[in-house]
């Protein structure tokens, strides 16, 4: 017990990064798409997470650390310069097709990364990329009419201690995460097979996504 009083819910700011992307969607009818990294340290909730049962409040006071409010759903995630950002908004009439557009999607990194020489990345559960049994990708969408916004947080050199220090044991999982506490559930893309740094998977990825996009992006809703 640290002695401390418990700071309680702490304030959230939105997740904004990719405000810009959505609306250059919106006004061309086109699907977009980002590859970036993240500067300093945040910790990311769900647009219906429950910071009790997702956060350690308490540490992320102490360090202030800023607490973001993303769009899309899933469980809490930690940022840190480590991660390698994919997101991608995709017009696509109704507001149905979820599952299926998470498939083809999830296809879609695993061929860019199968590109760029890291092979076997594959989605488990309804979300989650995953390499040898272990998570690298951890992913969210928001679904509104017309449009499917998605982004996933991929592992290539991240800091497990900081997830372990700012989240809890969440309060659902995939059945392949079989009780795993985090430092046993996340993996990393670094040093095996990604040899390189976060800067240079981020310059080989985004070309071959862009390639794939070009020849059947329009498509990931079907």
């Amino acid at each position: 017990m640290s002695g401390k009083p418990d700071p309680g819910p702490l304030p959230t700011v939105p997740y904004d990064r990719d405000d810009p992307l959505l609306a250059v969607a919106v006004s061309t009818g086109r699907p977009r798409f980002s590859v970036y990294r993240w500067d300093g340290v945040a910790v990311v909730i769900g647009r219906g997470g429950h910071q009790d049962r997702e956060l350690n409040t308490e540490a992320i006071a102490r360090d202030g650390v800023p607490l973001l409010k993303r769009p899309g759903g899933g469980c809490s995630v930690v940022l840190d310069p480590g991660n390698l950002i994919v997101s991608l908004a995709l017009p696509l009439p109704g507001i149905g097709g979820i599952t299926r557009a998470f498939r083809n999607i999830s296809d879609w990194l695993s061929a860019g990364l199968d590109a760029c020489g890291i092979p076997d990345v594959h989605q488990e559960g309804v979300s989650d990329l995953v390499r040898d049994g272990r998570k690298v990708g951890g992913s969210c969408v928001r679904r509104t009419r017309g449009l499917l916004y998605y982004s996933t947080t991929l592992l290539v050199t991240p800091e497990l201690e900081l997830v372990e220090r700012y989240l809890l044991h969440p309060p659902r999982e995939p059945e392949y995460r079989a009780g795993r506490p985090h430092r046993d559930f996340l993996g990393t893309l670094h040093p095996r097979p990604w040899p390189g740094s976060v800067a240079d998977l981020q310059a080989a990825l985004e070309p071959r996504l862009k390639s794939i996009q070009d020849q059947s992006l329009a498509d990931f809703g079907d």
